[in-house]
This record gives structure tokens, C-alpha cells and sequence, in this order.
């Protein structure tokens, strides 16, 4: 009996795993399927939550992004962040807009191969977190990276631009870039 194929390597992931090998630091890529939550991807991924990282695509103003490296167990504190920018305003653009600007859907965004090399913000934490997972360009797809590496290849500004995701009995506390999801006045 044979095993089933594996499946075939997208676009967006090819893309990812070229920079990757072009980037010179060691990496493993991980193909773990569909998940839910923080808690199945880290075990999926073989990492505890705080090293999985979410790449969260920031717009400081017309045509302008960056990423934000988050520690899977963070938010974004948008104060610290437009501080360390010197800006008053940020942002995140809808979905499409990611994906045009990245050449990813949302889940599967990277700095690795995305279609602009935007500017990289990682968090103070992420450069000292050892083996971290980020995003490898597809679905169910994941590269286990060191953080300090990470960090470095990107060319990252490292700060404090996070604070721990208080999970309540509605789920996990979410901020935007105006302030905590529940106060903000659209």
C-alpha cells in the first residue's frame, strides 16, 4: 500500500519557501492542515502558543504598509505601535487589500515573498523566543524559523509593540487600531 501524495505546493507558498532558502537561515516547513484556534495551530506546529506569529498587515497611510510580527499570545498595543511609527493614525486594511498588497490571503500572510518587502516591526519578545512558527504562504502551512533570525533577515525594528491577549468568557480581548473593539464608535 501506498501513501497519498502530498499536496501540490501553491503559488503563495512557493514564493515563501524560495525566500526563505534565499534568506540563508535554517527553517523547516511544516504542513499541518486545517485549524481552529491558537491552541491546535501551536500543537500542530509543535510550539507553544507565545511562538506561534502572526504577521498582521499595518497601513500608516495611502499605498503604505508594514508588518507587525505578534507573538501568537499578543495583540497589538496601538498606542506603543503609532508611537514607535510617529504617527497619529493607523489602520488595517479589509482582506482584499492584504491580499493585493501581499500576494496572500489572510491565514496564510508572511513577510516571506510578499509581493512588496514592507517594512517589519517585530515585537521585542519574538528575537529571544527560540524556534518560532510563522506563516508559510498557504493554508494549513507553517515555517519554524528561529526568532533571532527572524528578526534579522527581515532587517526588523524590534520593540514593545504588544500586550498579552487576556482571554475572557466572550474569548479573547481584541483591540483596534483606535482603541479596544468594544468602545470603538463606528
Amino acid at each position: 500500500m501506498t501513501s497519498p501524495a502530498p499536496p501540490a505546493e501553491t503559488p503563495g507558498e512557493r514564493r515563501t519557501r524560495e525566500v526563505l532558502e534565499a534568506s540563508g537561515i535554517a527553517f523547516e516547513i511544516v504542513r499541518h492542515g486545517p485549524v481552529r484556534s491558537l491552541a491546535e495551530a501551536a500543537a500542530a506546529r509543535g510550539v507553544a502558543p507565545a511562538q506561534v506569529i502572526k504577521t498582521i498587515v499595518v497601513r500608516r497611510g495611502d499605498g503604505d504598509f508594514l508588518f507587525v510580527l505578534v507573538p501568537g499570545d499578543r495583540t497589538i498595543a496601538w498606542p506603543r505601535l503609532r508611537a514607535l511609527l510617529g504617527v497619529s493614525r493607523l489602520s488595517m486594511p479589509d482582506k482584499e487589500v492584504a491580499r493585493d498588497v501581499t500576494g496572500y490571503e489572510r491565514g496564510t500572510i508572511t513577510p516571506f515573498g510578499s509581493l512588496t518587502p514592507w517594512p517589519v516591526v517585530a515585537d521585542s519578545r519574538i528575537p529571544e523566543a527560540g524556534a518560532v512558527s510563522v506563516g508559510g504562504g498557504g493554508h494549513g502551512v507553517s515555517a519554524t524559523v528561529d526568532g533571532g533570525d527572524l528578526a534579522r533577515v527581515l532587517d526588523a525594528r524590534v520593540a514593545d509593540v504588544t500586550d498579552l491577549d487576556h482571554a475572557g468568557p466572550a474569548g479573547p480581548a481584541r483591540t483596534t487600531p483606535a482603541g479596544p473593539a468594544s468602545t470603538r464608535q463606528d
